[in-house]
């Protein structure tokens, strides 16, 4: 398939900037054998006891820092992972890309231009990259989202079942934003069991599929921990018939990771899921509006096919559900063979 094959028009007024009032009132399209139009809090009437609820429980990094090059031109660093002796793999924005020796100072803070790694920079600081992120790091918002970071998003560019000690992305599992505790436990009470999968998202996330053929894109590669103990409930869970919900695109690729060898897995993924993909965990994908020839819309078509994925995003345009990491969200089942 072509990449152009999941182009379709976006309009601007449709990307949600700032996230809405309550997690749980977001809107809801729901696709199982027909689309209807829900809110988010209604999501507990697809459940079942037994069912299993997966999320990805990383926490956010402040990613992004502002400083100046050595030259005195501003330059914005975006962290895509730390790496061994207080060297970090970054995305640079500035007037003209530094060349390798290059320095940029961040406040107290400096660093040097050491190499480049396909579309990333390699910098070398002084000390622990993640102190100076967390120090005076700003909450990564997307590339999409037109405005500089506020206060409101060190609360909601952050799920409510984050684990500090997994501080290690630098973009939100966004799919998880729409949860809020009091909904979790209507969900528990139903008798279904909440997992945590980790799978550290990078900022590859955002970035195009740029080939032709879908087929030629090398995805960006993510660090990904599902333990033995989660496989094996999930399938316990599907041997009786529950039905497995994965809450966004990070969740359902580390399943699907551990999946194709059926066993824990502890290591970085570089799995593209386009058309085509068998599926062998994940029954239900809860999941937001993602970009127009992005990896992540060819997952979901993968998951629910490309004609239902095309009807759906046309639907939602025209009913001007809110897109992208604070916009709305969609509950998907699986497209049976």
């Amino acid at each position: 398939m072509k990449t152009s094959d999941f182009d379709y028009e976006l309009p601007d007024e449709l990307i949600a900037h700032y996230p809405i009032d309550a997690r749980s009132s977001s809107r809801l399209l729901v696709r199982l054998n027909e689309i209807e139009h829900r809110t988010f809090r209604d999501i507990t009437n697809y459940f079942d006891e037994g069912d299993l609820l997966i999320n990805n429980n990383t926490s956010v990094i402040p990613a992004r820092i502002y400083g100046k090059k050595e030259s005195g031109g501003s330059v914005e660093l975006m962290l895509e992972r730390e790496l061994d002796n207080n060297k970090a793999l970054v995305q640079i924005r500035s007037g003209n890309p530094p060349i390798n020796g290059t320095k940029m100072f961040f406040d107290q803070y400096e660093a040097k231009c050491i190499g480049r790694k396909d579309n990333f920079f390699i910098v070398e600081f002084a000390q622990s990259p993640s102190d100076i992120f967390n120090d005076i790091g700003h909450v990564p918002l997307p590339p999409y989202i037109k405005r500089n970071d506020e206060e409101i998003d060190k609360e909601r560019y952050a799920t409510v079942y984050e684990n500090k000690d997994f501080q290690n992305s630098v973009a939100a599992p966004t799919a998880g934003l729409h949860f809020d505790n009091e909904l979790l436990q209507k969900i528990n009470n139903i008798g279904v069991e909440t997992i945590s999968i980790n799978l550290s998202v990078g900022a590859g996330t955002f970035q195009p599929v740029k080939t032709e053929n879908i087929k030629d894109h090398k995805i960006h590669k993510e660090f990904v921990e599902v333990s033995d103990e989660i496989v094996n409930k999930v399938k316990k869970a599907k041997k009786k018939g529950n039905k497995i919900f994965a809450v966004g695109t990070t969740t359902l690729r580390a399943l699907e990771t551990a999946f194709m060898e059926e066993k824990g897995y502890k290591d970085f993924t570089d799995l593209f899921i386009y058309p085509g993909f068998e599926f062998k965990a994940v029954d239900m994908l809860i999941t937001n509006f993602h970009l127009p020839k992005s990896s992540l819309l060819m997952l979901v078509s993968a998951f629910i096919g490309f004609e239902n994925t095309k009807k759906i995003y046309d639907v939602a345009v025209r009913e001007k559900y809110r897109f992208l990491s604070y916009g709305d969200a969609m509950l998907l089942k699986k497209n049976e063979a």
